[in-house]
């Protein structure tokens, strides 16, 4: 894993990954272009099979935006790709991140299912802070978040936050929410569960 130290770009400040990862046709790609102060690099591929019908285009490799906090914090934003036939990517875009958002699509059951593996990966990966956000929710019914929870058998320390992939806004309050808890991961009691 990369130490701070080696995580400081060249004018002082900290470069901090953060992956955006989650099933196929979550948002992901969405979520990135909206906040990434930068053209989001983007490895887009026109879809060829069957699931043509809910989106022109699929991420083959990865998404890249940046974001910065202030002159000590930048975010580097890698999105995953969603389907299962590009999971190798997985591995590779999870190396160093000091976290991660799973992006759900809160339209779709399939897509709460097809996270169940997804977070499994990514657990094994690596133990580091992680947010459930809900795409396309205004808001979160107790009784949604409960069956987010189940579903996903997450701890009650991880936030599940609604989010609108298209409004900067929403976006800013899931990367806070993944930041609080990366701060929290880091004042906890060494051997604490995060």
């Amino acid at each position: 894993m990369t130490t701070r130290s080696s995580n400081r770009r060249k004018h002082g400040g900290t470069a901090v990954k953060i992956v955006v990862t989650g099933p196929f046709s979550a948002g992901k790609t969405t979520l990135i272009r909206t906040i990434s102060e930068i053209t989001v690099l983007s490895t887009e591929k026109d879809i060829t099979d069957h699931t043509r019908s809910r989106k022109a285009e699929t991420t083959v490799a990865m998404d890249f935006g940046r974001i910065t906090i202030d002159r000590d914090l930048v975010l580097y934003l890698f999105g995953t790709p969603g389907q299962d036939r590009f999971d190798f990517m997985w591995e590779i875009l999870g190396e160093g991140m000091l976290g991660y958002i799973l992006l759900v699509d809160a339209d779709r059951q399939d897509s709460l299912e097809e996270a169940v593996g997804i977070l499994a990966a990514f657990r094994k990966m690596a133990r580091v802070p992680f947010v459930v956000a809900l795409n396309r929710s205004s808001g979160i019914e107790p009784s949604d978040e409960e069956k987010v929870r189940s579903v996903l058998e997450l701890d009650e320390d991880v936030p599940v936050v609604p989010c609108d992939a298209t409004d900067r806004e929403s976006v800013k309050s899931v990367l806070l929410a993944l930041l609080y808890s990366v701060v929290d991961s880091i004042d906890a009691p060494a051997g604490a569960v995060v």
